[in-house]
């Protein structure tokens, strides 16, 4: 079983979540969405991204990481 993560998210954002996502914690107030997965956080950056939403700032295992997302 691969470890999980959470990788935590500030993102410009209007709803309360995404179709699709199956877990997720999201504060409209604080603009934040929490994510706990497997996946690696490059993946889940990019679904956000695809979204339109603005990513400001993101975090993985409580370290700060980039918001660029690959071409």
């Amino acid at each position: 079983m691969a470890d999980t993560h959470t990788y935590e998210f500030n993102i410009t954002m209007s709803c309360g979540g995404c179709s699709g996502v199956e877990s997720y914690d999201v504060s409209l107030e604080n603009q934040t969405a929490k994510v706990v997965t497997a996946l690696p956080y490059d993946t889940v950056l990019q679904k956000i991204a695809k979204t339109g939403k603005k990513v400001n700032s993101g975090k993985a295992d409580g370290v700060d990481q980039s918001v660029e997302v690959a071409a």
